[in-house]
């Protein structure tokens, strides 16, 4: 369970962090607290951080001003912050439109997710050139198993009209090597995606220092 703000020592604290260790030391929980500012009387900011994480794995790019004040305590103001920063960034790192050549050219768009406790479980829509529209989490699951149906993996893809996904999921307990659980997601995304005439390009299992791509092993 996530520590509140007031459980966390005043030098750990998101802003404090981040003065002392600079923005890579902060995780994406603390690094929404620092653009919210502040909670609302009835939840503190790690909490709503925490909240708020969720709905921008879930929409990506396509996150919009009406998913974030949905939150109590995230108004006008902090939704627009949050806004601002996502598309700045996005201009300048260019997630959206970057081209994937090898497996490990997805690595950086989503090894932030290494750190996580659970399974999440991310589809990037990817578009004739090769190059990335939107990166979105799937689904959350246990420490050592995501639930996903096609239908959750390709729906997206198929609003970005993509011509091919690449999914990917993080493994907490630390190993690469897929699970019979994990061969049997990808056979089943690759089927559905030659019904609907949206390959899958590859599937990536990876934590923070490697990565299994099912391409590369020749089990795709």
């Amino acid at each position: 369970m996530s520590k509140s703000i007031n459980d966390i020592p005043t030098q750990d604290r998101p802003r404090e962090k981040l003065l002392r260790k600079g923005a890579a030391a902060l995780s994406d929980q603390e690094l929404l607290a620092v653009l919210l500012g502040k909670g609302t009387p009835g939840m503190d900011v790690m909490t709503l951080a925490g909240k708020v994480a969720r709905i921008v794995d879930e929409k990506g790019l396509g996150l919009r001003v009406e998913d974030l004040t949905n939150f109590e305590g995230v108004g006008d103001a902090k939704a627009t912050l949050i806004l601002a920063a996502i598309e700045f960034a996005r201009r300048r790192i260019k997630p959206e439109g970057a081209k994937i050549e090898t497996p490990e050219d997805l690595l950086p768009h989503v090894r932030h997710y290494a750190d996580r406790k659970q399974e999440h479980f991310l589809c990037a829509s990817i578009n004739g050139a090769n190059e990335i529209l939107n990166i979105r989490v799937v689904s959350i699951g246990l420490i050592d198993r995501t639930p996903v149906h096609p239908r959750e993996v390709f729906a997206d893809a198929l609003a970005d009209r993509a011509s091919a996904i690449i999914v990917a999921h993080n493994h907490p307990s630390g190993g690469i090597e897929p699970s019979q659980h994990d061969v049997a997601v990808t056979a089943q995304l690759k089927a559905a995606g030659e019904v609907i005439g949206i390959s899958l390009l590859d599937h990536i299992i990876f934590n923070r220092n490697d990565y299994y791509s099912f391409l590369e092993s020749g089990r795709l």
